[in-house]
Formats: C-alpha cells, structure tokens, sequence
C-alpha cells in the first residue's frame, strides 16, 4: 500500500499534466485570448494565433500555428469570415475533429453579435466586403461582454468540472467590466457626434458605441488603397464637415493620413483596436482605457 501510493504520488510531481486535464485554446484574435484567459484562469491554456500589431485578415498560416492547433481543443475565433484567408489551411492540416466547424470545440464570437453592414449583394467592384457582415465586433466593449457569456457557457459544456469555477470568474469579470463601462460612458459623452475619418470600415461598432460620425473612409473601397482623386474627394468631405480626427489602427497605412493631416491640420489618433496593439495594452480593460484616452486628447 505505501508502495503503490509513493507511485502515485511521484506520478503527481513528475507528471503534472497528468494530474490536472487543461483546456487547450487557439484563439485566433488577441481580444479572443485575453478574454478566455479571464474566464478560463488557471484551468485553461491559451495560445493566440495573432498579434495586436497584425492584420487578422492577413495571416501565415505558419508551423507555429500548426502545431499549436494540433493540440487545440477548442477554437475562439471571430468567425464572420476574418479568418478566411488563413483559418482553412490550419483547419485543414492540423486540427481534430473536436474543433471543426459545428463540432463543440468551434466557438466563433460573431455568431452571438447581430453584425453591422451586412451587404445586400457582394462582386468584385465592391472590394473586399465580408458578406456575412462586419467583423470587427471587438471595438465595442458591450459585444466583449456578450461573447464573454456565450464563451463561459461553452467552456461550461466542455469542461464541466470546472463549470462553477469558470461561472464565478465570469461574475467577478462582468462585476469589473460593468465598473468600467460607466467610466467609458463619462468620457464618451463628451465624443457623441464628433466627425471623424478612418482609413478601413474597422471601427463601426466603436463609432456607434460611441457616437462618432464616420465622414469618409480613407480606403477607395474596403481593402482598395487610397487614389489621388479619391484622396481629394476626402478632403473635401472633411473641411466640410470641419473633421478633426483621423483615426487608425496600429496596422494602417499612415501616409494619407498624414497628407491629410497636412492639407487641413486634423490629427491623427493611433487606436490600439486590439489587446497589444499600442504600448500598454496588455488587457482587455487597458485597451479600452487607452482608446478613449486618445480619442478624447485627440478631440481636444
């Protein structure tokens, strides 16, 4: 008896994944990441296939990310066609049946949010439009929050041991995130109606949040870069809408941003739109304090 118990507790030491089942998470977003981190805590592993500085458009569907999906168990992901341009590969090569689409493991954010911009009809004129609708539901933290329950009520499913625990920590996340929505709110009143310039379709849900006014977009078309004559009928758009911010992601091409800062002296607001996109904003709650902070000097 003490034989078979010093085995099993040397198994214990030496073999820790053995004594504790981990939920492994590929997320493909940052957002995605830090939110399953809050909710999983300790009971879950979680790998992000993208950095905040990254395009989730474009992605390498790189030996990394092959085997970090290999050993995935369930895949958070914004779904609404963000990834299409990468996730096939790795669904293809590397992941088990767990995580296909359909299967339980899949956990795609955007089916939980009604989506902004779905477009009546889609062709090659309209450049590179999502048909299921706009994707970038992270800019909004009320979204954060829905995808937040929708999650903890999967990962509940799949691991069921741990189902209160993963309840409680989204209590104590929901109880800190409702805190920080007031805080926001203050701030926000003071943007409502603010017209501003973007360079990409990406922040509509924290232009409605918000209550910004989008004039133009910097972009022809979604993914069409800016043209001489277009950049022209933004600067126009602009002076008559006395626009004074010109808002980008950490990914944009800055320079006709910068022409149009030249031409009409508006300035230019670099947003983090993820976790990790500018310098510190390694949360969830920091990514939105900063976002508000540079909106609000920006407009200033």
């Amino acid at each position: 008896m003490k034989h078979l118990l010093f085995i099993c507790t040397l198994m214990v030491f030496c073999f820790p994944a053995m004594a504790k089942a981990e939920i492994n998470i590929f997320a493909c977003e940052p957002e995605w990441a830090a939110l399953a981190k809050e909710i999983g805590k300790d009971n879950v592993s979680v790998t992000a296939a993208t950095r905040g500085t990254e395009d989730p458009h474009h992605v390498r569907a790189k030996p990394s990310l092959l085997a970090a999906m290999r050993k995935a168990n369930v895949v958070f992901c914004t779904g609404a066609g963000l990834e299409a341009g990468w996730m096939p590969v790795l669904m293809q090569q590397a992941a088990g049946a767990a995580v296909q689409n359909g299967a339980v493991g899949n956990f795609m954010a955007s089916d939980y949010i009604a989506l902004m911009d779905k477009p009546q009809r889609v062709d090659r004129s309209m450049g590179d439009v999502h048909p299921e609708g706009n994707p970038h539901i992270q800019t909004d933290p009320r979204n954060i929050l829905v995808v937040g329950k929708a999650f903890t009520e999967r990962l509940s499913q799949l691991d069921a041991a741990h189902a209160s625990a993963y309840q409680a920590n989204l209590a104590d996340f929901t109880s800190r995130w409702q805190v920080d929505m007031k805080k926001w709110g203050a701030i926000a009143a003071k943007l409502r109606g603010t017209p501003v310039v973007v360079y990409h379709d990406e922040w509509n849900y924290l232009n409605r949040w918000l209550g910004l006014k989008e004039i133009i977009t910097l972009e022809v078309k979604p993914g069409i870069p800016p043209t001489p004559s277009h950049l022209q009928d933004v600067l126009a758009a602009s002076k008559n809408a006395d626009v004074k911010v010109i808002m980008l992601s950490p990914f944009d091409d800055e320079q006709a941003a910068e022409w149009l800062k030249g031409q009409m002296g508006a300035k230019i607001v670099k947003l983090p739109f993820t976790v990790g996109g500018i310098d510190g904003t390694d949360t969830l709650e920091a990514t939105f304090d900063r976002t508000l902070q540079a909106l609000e000097g920006g407009t200033s």
